[in-house]
């Protein structure tokens, strides 16, 4: 996944808030689990429903964002935007985007990971 943390570009911005939108809905969803105790906590649903929100609208921005820059067409945008809604969807996405080349740099340091470094000699 390279480091996640380099945000030097718009496809490494958008790997790296697609993979915070997936942890937030880990985070929501074990505080739903938290609501539905027999003893019920309420403030984990609370605070990462806060958290989970925030990160879902910085992920809309991102992909809009990249979707313009990347000059990604209509589909590719709506598909983006719609991973957003199921859980864990977004890092899906980003690892579709990456091997159909719509990630810049991200999807051609993929394809060249896979190739073979010795060219063929005939």
């Amino acid at each position: 996944m390279g480091n996640l943390l380099d945000l030097s570009t718009v496809a490494k911005r958008f790997r790296f808030v697609a993979f915070l939108e997936a942890v937030s809905w880990a985070f929501l969803i074990v505080g739903m689990v938290f609501k539905r105790l027999p003893e019920p906590v309420l403030w984990p649903v609370k605070v990462f429903g806060m958290f989970h929100g925030v990160v879902f609208i910085i992920f809309v921005l991102t992909a809009i964002m990249a979707a313009r820059e990347l000059a990604w067409n209509w589909k590719t945008t709506v598909l983006a935007l719609v991973s957003s809604i199921p859980p864990f969807f977004t890092v899906l996405f980003e690892m579709w985007a990456v091997r159909a080349g719509h990630l810049a740099e991200l999807s051609r340091g993929a394809s060249a990971e896979g190739a073979d470094p010795t060219p063929a000699r005939s």
